[in-house]
């Protein structure tokens, strides 16, 4: 009965509903597209419904509504933020910068927006190291504000960034040792990870990267076990593209595989109902922020479109 009240709502309003790959999974089946921070922005800004819904954290609303300014962005729950986002406050990050006066500031997508305006551009995990490479080679390099991140753009550009140090606590849980032992468990397995792990995690892995380049890596490969380390909800899509194959998700310190974002989580089917019948709570932003913010936005897409 509620999937279908959703279904029947979402139809007579002619609501886009984007997810992130973090979602519960029936939120996922009932979006019209499921992707990592940029494929959703880059959907939400190809689409011509006047009314959106984001099933994923704060600052993925955020970004959409700065694209898409004339649209009413809502979010079934205004507390899904984002650990990474909320360690970075502007008064932070503004006296990290005063260090480096005149740097060139590249800034995660999973930032509150008053970040992304004191930034020269946006990144995501999937365009973060095209975007870097373009960077002017003369100029001081400021990345914030997840360090792992920062350090893997690092070591593929090979030139020093200055990395503010911040970290997701969900990609911060995973265990080395555990890992250690799930893979004298599982010894033909290929580890996967997402760029937020440590580095000594990195290191092991066969592949690094986005949740969608984790997602499209699995279907290509000829391995057919995989241990994931990054946040469980990513295995849903992976098990729909390739029924077939094994998926592990990386165990934390305790040895579960249970590695959840309570943010991401906060989203629920009742919720999303509530959402569409009320279009309650709207992203609103006040319109000299949204022109800010939307100048390092455009630039990311230009970038990674160059």
């Amino acid at each position: 009965m509620l999937l279908q009240k959703i279904k029947k709502i979402k139809k007579e309003k002619k609501v886009t509903l984007i997810a992130h790959y973090y979602q519960e999974s029936e939120l996922q089946d009932l979006a019209d597209y499921v992707g990592d921070s940029y494929g959703m922005a880059l959907f939400a800004k190809k689409q011509d419904n006047p009314l959106i819904v984001v099933c994923g954290v704060k600052f993925m609303a955020e970004t959409i509504k700065v694209i898409n300014p004339g649209k009413k962005v809502l979010l079934p729950d205004l507390n899904a933020g984002c650990s990474l986002a909320d360690s970075c406050t502007p008064e932070v990050f503004s006296y990290f910068l005063s260090k480096y006066p005149g740097a060139f500031v590249m800034t995660y997508i999973n930032s509150n927006l008053v970040i992304k305006t004191m930034s020269d551009v946006i990144c995501t995990s999937s365009n973060a190291v095209k975007i870097a490479n373009q960077v002017p080679k003369n100029r001081t390099f400021v990345f914030g504000p997840d360090q792992h991140l920062g350090r893997f753009i690092q070591k593929k550009l090979g030139r020093p960034l200055e990395l503010f140090p911040g970290s997701c606590f969900v990609h911060m849980s995973f265990s080395l040792k555990e890992l250690y032992h799930l893979t004298s468990q599982h010894p033909t397995a290929a580890i996967i990870a997402h760029p937020e792990c440590d580095e000594t995690l990195l290191n092991l892995a066969e592949f690094i990267g986005s949740t969608s380049q984790l997602l499209e890596y699995t279907k290509t490969s000829p391995k057919n076990k995989f241990i994931v380390l990054t946040e469980s909800g990513i295995a849903h899509q992976m098990q729909k593209a390739s029924p077939k194959k094994e998926f592990i998700m990386g165990p934390n310190l305790e040895g579960c595989a249970c590695n959840h974002c309570p943010h991401m989580k906060l989203n629920t089917l009742e919720k999303l109902l509530t959402c569409l019948e009320q279009e309650t709570p709207e992203i609103t932003i006040e319109p000299h922020m949204l022109q800010k913010a939307k100048i390092p936005i455009d630039r990311m897409i230009e970038m990674t479109q160059a």
